[in-house]
């Protein structure tokens, strides 16, 4: 098997989910790190049928989306298995891995928000990265890029407001998963490594950690991504968190 090529953002989420299958599937892989936004054109010239990442290139083949990669590798390289062979223990996986994949925009759309009011926070998401010009100078010169973001991926005051007021529910049900043993079991499935970078995005904003950190959730996330760059201060206005705190 030829090395992978997979094209990601730095600090992107999905990106962390299909770095982590590669590397539970044992398969190399080149990572090559994108400006977002401007990443939508390089993947468009690079033949890939959408603009977003992840976006893998392996034996001749292109795909992107970490259910689609999960799909991928484990018609290449069963084992060890992303998904339950199990038909009862494999639909419990794919409910699961399929919810997490529009709850993968929540914490995207709190970052961008965020990002948005001060974009130092920015350099530590990109740390270990090669973007081709130092991360300084894309911090420096990111503003237009952070407001395309932001709009891109509807970071409005509104839809904010609402992800934190929903955002306890989200954690309570990822808790019931891991209590029933579709998450968190012994081997990682495809449903970890859906879930737990979204929940790791999360805990990098000071405002949440302390709402998920001691949750089976916040253990779950810690043990897939032991490692997930970037940290954000506190943001969000106080009372826009009281969903939370409740």
């Amino acid at each position: 098997m030829g090395e992978a090529k997979l094209y990601v953002i730095p600090g992107s989420h999905p990106s962390r989910s299909a770095m982590l299958m590669l590397e539970r599937k044992g398969i190399p892989y080149k990572r090559v790190d994108l400006i977002p936004v401007v990443s939508k054109g390089i993947l468009k010239a690079q033949r890939f049928p959408d603009v977003t990442v992840p976006a893998l290139k392996l034996e001749g083949d292109r795909v992107q989306g970490s259910i689609q990669i999960a799909r991928e590798l484990d018609r290449i390289k069963p084992e060890p298995p992303l998904l339950p062979a199990d038909p009862e223990k494999r639909s419990k996986v794919e409910e699961a891995e399929a919810w997490g994949d529009p709850f993968q925009q929540k914490p995207r759309r709190l970052s961008w928000w965020a990002l948005k009011r001060d974009r130092a926070p920015m350099a530590s998401y990109a740390e270990g990265a090669r973007l081709g010009i130092p991360v300084a100078l894309a911090v420096k010169t990111g503003a237009p890029i952070v407001a395309m973001a932001a709009r891109l991926n509807g970071s409005t005051d509104g839809n904010v407001r609402a992800d934190l007021s929903s955002l306890r529910s989200d954690l309570d049900r990822i808790d019931h998963w891991i209590a029933e043993g579709v998450l968190g079991g012994p081997e990682p499935n495809a449903a970890d490594f859906q879930i737990a970078p979204s929940i790791r995005l999360l805990m990098s904003l000071d405002d949440l950690r302390p709402f998920i950190e001691g949750r089976p959730c916040g253990e779950l996330a810690k043990r897939i991504v032991p490692d997930f760059p970037g940290r954000t201060p506190p943001t969000f206005p106080e009372e826009w968190l009281a969903g939370l705190r409740a």
